[in-house]
């Protein structure tokens, strides 16, 4: 069998899988809500500011914060801020995925936007994927792109560099399948139905859970990218130290579910089903190695680039490239 590769994938025609189930569009002109859903755990130091980023957003009908057990000063914040759509649940420590799926369960959206605490959205975010929706009316999914910030806020990437990039519209399985390019919740608004009719995050996948849950809803419809930088996700102690330890070891148990859950492979044309997972599994090594370099550990950045090279020499040019790209905040 010919090996696949993230890339090659990208130039896949739509006909190579079995068709998705058609979906009704949305009403020309019909009135749209938007429930954003807020995982927070400890962190007060950035909290405000992203509810503030997600307040901000006027076509925004409510903010579902779920507390997961903090014990800093992070329920008092949510509490202090004064809006009629804010709304605050106690999760009692049973993780990032129950939080958002308890906050999914209380949402009264036609959309659902998953925010990180510590990130935040930029100005007319929403308006934009809204504007994507209206423009793919049987999309599950509109997603777009974000840039990377410091603790104190500052732009640290250079993803405005890549102007003019697409990713992936319409039927996106096999694509997405082959490696995650949504990359971050904050970017991305679900249609608040088909994320309850898949089932929602897995809660059983400490990492890439959401990559899960993108490919179950790609599974079921069809997905619009929105070529804009959306979000700005936030690179601090807490969450670059808790990257910094991952290995591409603790992605593989992700990896096994996705090519073992029998909604995706249902919608995945078998003859590739081998060749998407060995593309999956490079693709995450390849993040692996990223990580790494933004870390300052290239000896372990270049044993990552080595299994990669075991795998398949194919693909070892272009993550020898994004590996690069990477130390550049691109």
């Amino acid at each position: 069998m010919a090996q696949i590769i993230a890339e090659d994938v990208l130039d896949l025609p739509a006909s190579t899988r079995v068709a998705p189930a058609v979906r009704q569009p949305l009403p020309s002109g019909s009135t749209t809500s938007v429930s954003v859903v807020i995982p927070a755990k400890n962190v007060a130091a950035y909290v405000g500011e992203t509810l503030a980023s997600a307040l901000a957003q006027r076509e925004v009908t409510e903010v579902i914060v779920v507390d997961d057990g903090s014990d800093d000063e992070t329920v008092a914040i949510v509490r202090g801020m004064r809006d009629s759509r804010l709304h605050l649940f106690h999760n009692d420590s049973a993780g990032v995925s129950a939080a958002r799926n308890l906050g999914a369960r209380q949402a009264s959206g036609e959309w659902l936007l998953f925010l990180d605490a510590d990130d935040r959205l930029r100005p007319g975010a929403v308006a934009a994927l809204l504007a994507a929706a209206r423009g793919a009316p049987r999309a599950v999914l509109v997603y777009g792109d974000y840039n990377t910030i410091d603790s104190e806020g500052r732009q640290i990437g250079r993803r405005g560099l890549l102007k003019g990039r697409r990713k992936p519209s319409g039927d996106v399985l096999t694509r997405l399948a082959a490696g995650n390019f949504i990359v971050n919740g904050g970017i991305a608004l679900a249609r608040a139905e088909a994320f309850r009719a898949i089932g929602g995050f897995d809660t059983s996948l400490k990492y890439c859970e959401d990559w899960h849950c993108w490919c179950r809803l790609a599974a079921i419809g069809e997905f619009a990218f929105a070529p804009e930088l959306l979000l700005d996700y936030r690179l601090h102690t807490a969450n670059t130290m808790n990257a910094a330890v991952r290995t591409p070891k603790d992605f593989f148990p992700a990896i096994a579910r996705v090519f073992d859950d029998g909604l995706i492979l249902a919608r995945l044309p078998e003859h590739m089903t081998a060749g998407l997972r060995l593309a999956a599994e490079i693709h995450l090594v390849t993040y692996s190695a990223m990580q790494a370099v933004r870390f300052g550990r290239y000896r372990q950045a270049f044993a990552y680039l080595a299994m990669i090279g075991r795998q398949s020499l194919k693909s070892l040019p272009r993550s020898a490239i994004r590996v690069a790209l990477a130390r550049f905040g691109i």
